[in-house]
C-alpha cells in the first residue's frame, strides 16, 4: 500500500521574498500572484519565515480613528504593525516538512502547529516547495475504482492473503463498504483499520463474517 508523498502534492513554483523586502513589495507579491502568504528566504534559499496577509493587516489596523476604540495591542503586535521589512513582519521560525512525508504526517504537523501551510525543504534545508491544506485535500479526489483496486490488491490480497472472491469491496464517493467472509475473526478489525489508511477513503463500513473465532481462548 503506497501513501502519496508531499512531493506529489506540493506547489513547486513558490513565490518568495528576501528578508530585506520592503512592505509594498511584499503586498504586491501577494496580490499579483494571488497567494495568501509568501516565504521569506535568504540568499541560499533557506526559509527564514512566512509572511501572510494576516501579518500585514496590523499596518491597516493602526490607521484611522475607528481602531482607537479597539483593545490595545501587545508590544509584539505594535512592533509588527510598525515593521517595514520582511524580517520585521514575518512569522518565524517557519514550519517545514520533507518531500517524502506522507499526507497524514503533514496533516498532523499542520494541526499541531496551527498553520495553514508547510514549507517543503530538501536535505540542505533549501526551499523546494510549499504545501497547503487545500493541497492535502486533493487525495480525496481519487477515483473510486482506484481506491477499490488498492484495497483489493494491497490490503486483502497482498497484505492479508485473503481470497478476492471472499470479500466484496464497493466504493462510492470515497465511502468503502465491505461484505463477505474472512478466515479469522481477528482479521475483521484489522481489515477495517487498514482500509481507513488508504489515501482517499472517507469512511469504512463492514459487514464481514468469519470462519474461525480465533479471539476466544476456549
Amino acid at each position: 500500500m503506497r501513501h502519496r508523498e508531499i512531493r506529489e502534492l506540493m506547489t513547486r513554483e513558490v513565490v518568495t521574498v528576501p528578508d530585506n523586502a520592503p512592505f509594498k513589495q511584499i503586498a504586491r507579491a501577494l496580490t499579483d500572484h494571488r497567494v495568501s502568504a509568501v516565504p521569506v528566504v535568504d540568499r541560499a534559499g533557506h526559509p527564514l519565515g512566512v509572511i501572510s496577509e494576516r501579518d500585514l493587516l496590523p499596518k491597516s489596523a493602526g490607521q484611522g480613528d475607528y481602531f482607537q476604540s479597539l483593545p490595545e495591542r501587545e508590544a509584539w503586535q505594535e512592533d509588527k504593525a510598525a515593521g517595514t521589512r520582511a524580517d520585521e513582519l514575518m512569522s518565524s521560525p517557519p514550519v517545514c516538512a520533507r518531500p517524502d512525508w506522507t499526507v497524514a504526517e503533514a496533516a498532523r504537523l499542520m494541526e499541531a502547529q496551527g498553520v495553514k501551510r508547510l514549507l517543503v525543504v530538501d536535505d540542505s534545508d533549501v526551499l523546494i516547495g510549499i504545501v497547503s491544506r487545500r493541497d492535502l485535500l486533493r487525495i480525496f479526489l481519487r477515483d473510486d475504482e482506484d481506491i477499490r483496486h488498492e484495497i483489493m490488491a494491497d490490503v486483502l490480497d497482498l497484505g492479508l492473503r485473503q481470497s478476492p472472491e471472499a470479500v466484496t469491496v464497493e466504493v462510492a464517493q470515497g465511502r468503502v463498504e465491505l461484505q463477505g467472509t474472512v478466515d479469522f475473526r481477528s482479521l475483521v478489525p484489522l481489515i477495517e483499520r487498514l482500509c481507513r489508511t488508504v489515501d482517499g477513503v472517507v469512511s469504512v463500513t463492514q459487514h464481514l463474517g468469519y470462519a474461525i473465532d480465533d479471539t476466544n481462548p476456549a
